[in-house]
């Protein structure tokens, strides 16, 4: 039963303020308890934002029973990131440009939660990545990605020499750019650019992908997410930097490791009964055409 529901936007969009008065007012005529972001009430006039209740984007999951995201796929990214063990669904909505992952579009809004509200939606569950950086035995960092993990190098010039390891066991080395570990979900993203497979997103899965490896054998490898990745490298002096999403950058040093298992909780996206995953290929990545 969805009784109060969260309101996320993207940070300085300038048709949140078209969007979300009417949003609030279709929510408030169903009686619905209506708790939205700072980001979202900066851009409404206080007058709409009557009947709802300003609370920091952290404290959404823990107070509401659903969240609409209004923004594209580097809202969604960030807000997964946000969610932690909550298992509260997200409604995304694309206000941005691609919307691979968010795309639900605006005029589905409505009709959406028509379906959410009459319990006919569907959720589906996407598994989500956790980073650890061992540095001198002991992890000093962990974050959490939707999309995947790259390991990657910030000068132009330079290959890294990459050492995989799965479950403790040596797997193999590359010379390339860098490493992509990436779920289902990321599949699609810059794993999908540099050669990866793309795979169903609700399989339980992880794949990694050499960037630009030198050698001609070296390709993508999909594993269960049950195992436990680790990666280690050689750079120099040179900077190597995990980046998570795309969005989080971590600098790695020499004799750093990277160790990389599925997250303990899954992301629950609410999508539109008739849009199944193969339209979304078809219609976001022209899947198919010639």
């Amino acid at each position: 039963m969805i009784r109060n529901v969260g309101i996320i936007s993207k940070p300085q969009k300038e048709n949140i303020a078209a969007v979300v008065p009417r949003l609030l007012e279709w929510l408030r005529a169903h009686k619905l308890e209506i708790f939205y972001d700072h980001e979202t009430a900066e851009c409404i006039a206080e007058g709409n934002a009557q009947g709802g209740t300003r609370v920091l984007r952290e404290e959404l999951p823990a107070k509401t029973d659903m969240i609409i995201l209004l923004g594209g796929d580097g809202t969604l990214l960030a807000a997964a990131r946000m969610m932690g063990s909550s298992t509260v669904p997200i409604l995304p909505v694309n206000l941005g440009g691609l919307g691979f992952l968010t795309s639900v579009t605006l005029e589905e809004l409505y009709p959406v939660l028509d379906e959410v509200l009459a319990g006919n939606h569907r959720i589906s569950e996407r598994g989500m990545l956790e980073a650890e950086v061992l540095r001198g035995g002991q992890v000093i960092e962990v974050q959490r990605a939707l999309n995947d993990a790259v390991l990657n190098k910030a000068a132009l010039a330079r290959i890294i020499d990459l050492e995989l390891s799965i479950d403790g066991g040596y797997v193999c080395s590359y010379k390339a750019d860098g490493l992509i570990v990436s779920t289902p979900t990321g599949s699609t993203a810059y794993s999908l650019a540099a050669g990866g497979p793309i795979v169903y997103p609700v399989l339980d899965a992880f794949v990694i992908t050499p960037i630009c490896p030198h050698s001609l054998t070296n390709r993508p490898l999909v594993v269960p997410d049950t195992m436990r990745i680790e990666i280690a490298f050689h750079c120099g002096d040179e900077s190597v930097f995990l980046t998570i999403d795309g969005q989080v950058g971590i600098e790695l040093k020499e004799g750093d490791r990277v160790a990389i298992r599925k997250a303990p909780t899954k992301l629950r996206v609410v999508r539109p009964v008739r849009k199944t995953y193969f339209q979304i290929l078809r219609s976001k990545l022209k899947w198919g055409d010639r």
